[in-house]
């Protein structure tokens, strides 16, 4: 299935970016949910706009304790997650995702710092993106996760 994903550029610019993907369905049969965490509004809507027409629920949150406190419930698929938020950081939501579920897939997005964040850590993310990513990227890191 291919996607066409428009998204608007600076000078009223518009960027197409065509996107082939096959998205896995949950064991449920339901569509996948994703959380996305990041307390930049524009990239939570870029996330949403990527993610949402490949047939993924999307949720997002702008604080990190609210999209942790929703997690028992909603049993996202994966979680991706900003590495700085304030009170709260990436790594942090990283760790307690996980001490909820041990197996939760995880991706953490940073613009300010590399994998070396998180080698020394005893809980690590499954993959780790830089931004700015390239859509094809955040696609495909998602739906390997979830199919896998």
């Amino acid at each position: 299935m291919t996607f066409l994903i428009a998204l608007a550029a600076r000078g009223g610019a518009v960027i197409e970016c065509p996107v082939v993907m096959n998205v896995p369905k949950s064991k449920s049969g339901d569509h996948p949910t994703v959380f996305v965490v990041d307390d930049e509004p524009m990239l939570l809507e870029l996330a949403e706009a990527i993610l949402k027409p490949l047939g993924y629920q999307v949720r997002t949150f702008s604080d990190p304790e609210l999209a942790l406190k929703e997690f028992p419930a909603a049993q996202p698929a994966v979680v991706i997650t900003d590495y700085a938020m304030g009170r709260m950081s990436g790594m942090d939501l990283v760790r307690e995702c996980r001490r909820l579920n041990p197996r939760q897939k995880m991706i953490l997005l940073s613009g300010t710092v590399d994998e070396h964040v998180f080698a020394d850590a005893p809980v690590k993310p499954d993959q780790f993106l830089t931004k700015p990513y390239q859509i094809q990227e955040l696609a495909e890191r998602v739906r390997s996760l979830i199919a896998g």
